[in-house]
């Protein structure tokens, strides 16, 4: 059946030699002064329907290549009927996102979203059937932030344990790291690669404190916005300290004559050594505290504790005068250190 033919380039007002760049910038010239929001005027709908249909044609490599195929010849408002055989021609590749555009849905234009009887000649099935009675999508950025947006596929939120020191959640680090993960290359086909970070450690993270990396996830598919990758801490082992939160606990070893008598003693802190005093006749297994002393909390607000935990030891080897004044205290002390 006849319809009429259409010249884009000079619905757009550009040359048919022109670069993608002229086509694009000349349709958000267009459409900014034809949208229906903007342009009151009789004809503004119908003039901005065209234009939008011109540039889907003309950003599409395939579809601009197919377009041209018809040859400089025509012109506009002229009978045309396509070629013969040009309905089975495979536009499947066109439903992709292949100008790196992104897609804008118009909701407020009525039943502004049909294609012209001559665009639906050539490329009926191109969009997916999105013909008439469909909404209107385009490949390029919406004037001037009208209209609705919608959104390409993000990529994959990812997540990762990474193994931190005491010292790092306790004064604040920044770790270098590498992970694998997927990335989409142009076609949409995921491929492994290695990507590193520098992740700052705040100060006073705790285990299973879970970091945030905007942006640093899975990239989208054909261009679609990257999700986010979430670290999650793992604090290790350490020689000396026993995690709690914020808090810290350690084993204090004593003389047994330290803790009969009492005295003062040194006590390893993250933030170096301080003086603990011991009272006469502590007992193995007493907690005393550091307050203050364990990890900083985030945002200012203090410290957790430290606790020491007393251990009393005795020596493995005795000298001859030690083990002489030893027995004298075995014969001497009343102490019984069993109740039966």
């Amino acid at each position: 059946m006849p319809v009429k033919f259409k010249d884009y380039y000079e619905i757009l007002g550009v040359s048919r030699t022109a670069s993608a760049d002229e086509i694009k910038k000349a349709y958000r010239k267009l459409a900014r002064q034809c949208h229906p929001d903007v342009n009151k005027s009789p004809g503004a709908e119908a003039r901005f329907k065209e234009v939008n249909e011109a540039n889907e044609v003309l950003c599409d490599a395939e579809k601009r290549k197919r377009y041209d195929a018809l040859g400089a010849n025509w012109r506009g408002g002229q009978e045309f009927t396509p070629p013969q055989g040009w309905e089975n021609f495979d536009f499947g590749r066109a439903q992709q996102a292949g100008a790196g555009g992104r897609a804008f849905h118009f909701g407020n234009m009525g039943g502004g979203g049909d294609f012209s009887d001559f665009f639906e000649s050539l490329f009926g099935g191109a969009m997916g059937g999105a013909g008439r009675g469909s909404a209107f999508r385009y490949q390029q950025q919406a004037p001037y932030g009208m209209g609705e947006e919608v959104e390409e596929p993000g990529g994959a939120d990812q997540e990762a344990a990474i193994s931190v020191t005491l010292e790092d959640v306790a004064r604040g680090a920044t770790k270098n790291i590498s992970l694998a993960h997927d990335e989409f290359d142009r076609r949409g086909e995921p491929r492994r690669t290695v990507k590193t970070y520098d992740v700052k450690i705040p100060a006073g993270a705790t285990e299973g404190t879970r970091i945030r990396l905007a942006g640093q996830g899975a990239a989208g598919p054909r261009g679609g916005p990257a999700g986010h990758l979430y670290l999650t801490l793992h604090i290790a082992p350490h020689p000396l300290y026993r995690l709690n939160g914020h808090d810290l606990e350690l084993d204090l070893p004593l003389a047994p004559w330290e803790a009969a008598l009492g005295g003062k003693v040194p006590v390893p802190t993250v933030d170096g050594n301080v003086t603990m005093t011991i009272p006469a006749g502590t007992q193995s297994g007493q907690r005393l505290r550091l307050r203050g002393k364990g990890l900083p909390k985030p945002g200012g607000r203090g410290a957790g504790d430290l606790y020491a935990v007393l251990k009393i030891v005795v020596p493995s080897h005795l000298s001859a005068k030690e083990r002489a004044l030893l027995e004298e205290l075995a014969h001497t002390s009343t102490f019984a250190p069993r109740p039966w």
